[in-house]
């Protein structure tokens, strides 16, 4: 196999994990309902319609990746909505340790740095928009 393909190969790897795994969290919160997220969000003193930007990041985006149909906008969508997550959710946990001994935030840390490397990347041949 020529390196370009596997270099094809490999984005579309990481596009569609991050895809998949992201969208599972979108999927959970359209099926458990979205109060925690806009109660979340209204606790930081911002409007509770805001919350609803995580369908942005978690469904929407997700399915962007997934594609590979403007890809790069969609790992920046992730990011944001990982950077968003962390800020109101996780920041007292930025210097701990998990039970398991590593970082706390090593989920949101891998999905935030994996979308930053496909908006460097770009998604690849195998995607919707092939490029």
């Amino acid at each position: 196999m020529n390196p370009a393909t596997q270099h094809d190969l490999a984005k579309l790897l990481l596009r569609v994990t991050l895809g998949v795994l992201v969208l599972l969290h979108g999927i959970a919160k359209l099926k458990g309902g979205m109060g925690g997220i806009v109660g979340m969000v209204e606790a930081q003193g911002l409007p509770g319609v805001l919350g609803y930007g995580v369908l942005i990041g978690e469904v929407l985006a997700p399915l962007m990746l997934i594609a590979g149909l403007h890809a790069r906008l969609g790992g920046v969508l992730v990011a944001i909505n990982m950077l968003v997550a962390i800020v109101l959710v996780h920041m007292g946990e930025l210097d701990s340790l998990g039970s398991q001994g590593g970082w706390a935030l090593e989920l949101q840390g891998m999905f935030l740095v994996t979308a930053v490397a496909i908006v460097l990347l770009g998604p690849g041949r195998f995607s919707v928009n092939g490029r």
